[in-house]
Parts: structure tokens; sequence; C-alpha cells
């Protein structure tokens, strides 16, 4: 059985997809995508979304902002990302 995802998730799940297409050269837009998810880690595990707080997890591994340079993973972040 699948858990309904709370309709603010799912807005800012819409939003993180959005902004992470313009993070990938923009340092700032970078550490916003990276806190965002982690809201929405913390979110997804209280509202009980253990699939979803699982696979936001697995993004944020491998999401790891560094300024002034360009991210390593943002081709694998992204297809992380389509799959919302």
């Amino acid at each position: 059985m699948t858990k309904e995802l709370p309709d603010d998730i799912k807005r800012d799940l819409e939003r993180a997809c959005a902004l992470h297409k313009r993070a990938t050269s923009d340092y700032q837009k970078c550490l916003e995508f990276s806190k965002l998810m982690s809201d929405l880690l913390a979110r997804a595990e209280d509202a009980g979304c253990n699939r979803l707080a699982d696979r936001i997890m697995t993004i944020l591994l491998d999401c790891n902002p560094k300024e002034g340079s360009s991210c390593e993973k943002s081709t694998l972040v992204g297809e992380k990302m389509k799959k919302f």
C-alpha cells in the first residue's frame, strides 16, 4: 500500500525539481536545493512516507555543494529528480 503524499510535500518536490535544473551552475541555488531536500526528508519521515524519504536520502548522499565549482554529480542527481 502506498502512502498518499501531503500536498505541501508534492509542491515542494516540484519546486526542488525545478530548482535543481538551475542549481548545477549556481552555488547559491545548489545550497537552496540541498536545504530544501533536507527539509523534505524530515517532513517525509514525519508524514510516514518512508519510500519517499529513502529516495530523498539517496539524492542527498550524492548532493555535495561546493563553492567555485560545478556539480560533479548533477547528471546523476538530475536523473533521480526526474523520477519524482
